[in-house]
C-alpha cells in the first residue's frame, strides 16, 4: 500500500512539473513584445525567441505586435467653416515602439488615438471652407498627424501617418456643386471660343495687313519698271531720232540731196493738202496754191538756216 502511495505522488510531482514547465517556457514571434510581471509588477518586455519565466512567479501580461497597424476611423458629422455639414472618415497608421509604455501609460491605445483622431479632424474641418477641404486634403492630413504625434508619444505609440478616405457633403450641396462646376465648364468653352474666334481675327487681319504690303511693294516696283522701261524708250527714240537727223543732214550736205529734200517736201505738201481736202466740204484754197515752187524754195531755206543756227 505504501509502494502504491509513493508511486502516486512521484506521478502527481512529474505532472505538476510538466504543467511548470510549460508555464515558464515562452516562445516570442517575430516582430513581437511581451511584457513580463513578477508577482503583479513589472518585470522586463521579452522579444521574439525562446524565453523562460519564473514559475508561479512570472506572467506574461501585455502581448504586442510591433509591426504598423491600420485602424479604421468610423465616419463622423463635422462643421466646416461656413456652416455645411459633411461626413469624413478615414484610415490612421500606427506602430507600437515601447511595449511598457503601451501596456501602462494608457487602458486601450487604439481607442485613444481613434477618439483623438475624430476630435482633431473635426477641429481641422472647422477652420477651413468647403470648397478648400477637397484640396486641402494633405494640409489636414499633416496637421492629424502632428497633433496624434503628440498626444501619443507618452503611450510609447507612433502615429505614422492619417489618410481622409471620404468626405461627403449633403444632397443639396451636391447638387449646387453640380450647377457651379457646370456654370464654370461652359464659362471656360465660351471664354476658350471667343479667344480662339478673337485669335482667328488677328491672324486674318495680320495676314490681310501682309497681303496689302507685299501688293504695295509689288505695285511700287511695277511702276519702277515701268518708269525705268519709259526712260529707256525715251531714251531710245531721242537716240534714233537724233540719228536719223545727222543721217539727214549728211544726205543734204552730199550731192543731190538738196533736190531729194525739194521733191520730198513738194509730195508731202500735196499729200496733206488732199487729206484736208476729204476731211470736209468746205475747203479755203490758198492765194498762192499754185506757186509750189514758192513753197519748196521756203522750206529749202528754213534747211538751210537749221544747220548754221546749229
Amino acid at each position: 500500500m505504501e509502494d502504491f502511495s509513493v508511486s502516486y505522488f512521484f506521478i502527481a510531482a512529474a505532472i505538476l512539473l510538466v504543467i511548470a514547465f510549460i508555464k515558464t517556457v515562452t516562445v516570442v514571434p517575430q516582430q513581437s513584445a511581451f511584457v513580463v510581471e513578477y508577482l503583479g509588477k513589472y518585470s522586463r518586455t521579452i522579444q521574439a525567441g525562446f524565453h523562460i519565466l519564473i514559475p508561479f512567479a512570472e506572467k506574461i501580461a501585455y502581448r504586442h505586435s510591433m509591426k504598423e497597424l491600420a485602424l479604421d476611423i468610423a465616419e463622423q458629422i463635422c462643421i466646416t467653416r461656413d456652416n455645411v455639414q459633411v461626413g469624413v472618415d478615414g484610415v490612421l497608421y500606427m506602430q507600437v515602439l515601447d511595449p511598457r509604455l503601451a501596456s501602462y501609460g494608457i487602458t486601450n491605445y487604439g481607442f485613444a488615438i481613434s477618439q483623438l483622431a475624430q476630435t482633431t479632424l473635426r477641429s481641422e474641418i472647422g477652420k477651413i471652407e468647403l470648397d478648400r477641404t477637397f484640396e486641402a486634403r494633405g494640409t489636414i492630413n499633416a496637421n492629424v498627424v502632428s497633433e496624434l504625434d503628440k498626444a501619443s508619444a507618452p503611450w510609447g505609440v507612433k502615429v505614422l501617418r492619417y489618410e481622409i478616405k471620404n468626405i461627403t457633403p449633403p444632397k443639396d450641396v451636391l447638387s449646387a456643386m453640380e450647377k457651379q462646376m457646370r456654370a464654370e465648364r461652359e464659362k471656360r468653352a465660351v471664354v476658350l471660343t471667343s479667344e480662339g474666334e478673337r485669335d482667328a481675327k488677328i491672324n486674318s487681319a495680320e495676314g490681310d495687313k501682309q497681303r496689302v504690303i507685299k501688293q504695295s511693294e509689288a505695285n511700287k516696283q511695277q511702276q519702277i519698271n515701268e518708269a525705268q522701261g519709259q526712260a529707256e524708250a525715251i531714251l531710245a527714240v531721242a537716240a534714233a531720232t537724233a540719228e536719223g537727223l545727222r543721217q539727214v543732214g549728211a544726205a543734204l550736205s552730199d550731192r543731190g540731196g538738196l533736190e531729194a529734200m525739194q521733191l520730198r517736201i513738194g509730195e508731202e505738201y500735196v499729200k496733206q493738202f488732199g487729206k484736208l481736202a476729204q476731211a470736209g466740204t468746205t475747203l479755203v484754197v490758198p492765194a498762192n496754191l499754185t506757186d509750189l515752187a514758192s513753197i519748196v524754195t521756203m522750206a529749202t531755206s528754213i534747211s538751210r538756216k537749221q544747220p548754221a543756227a546749229s
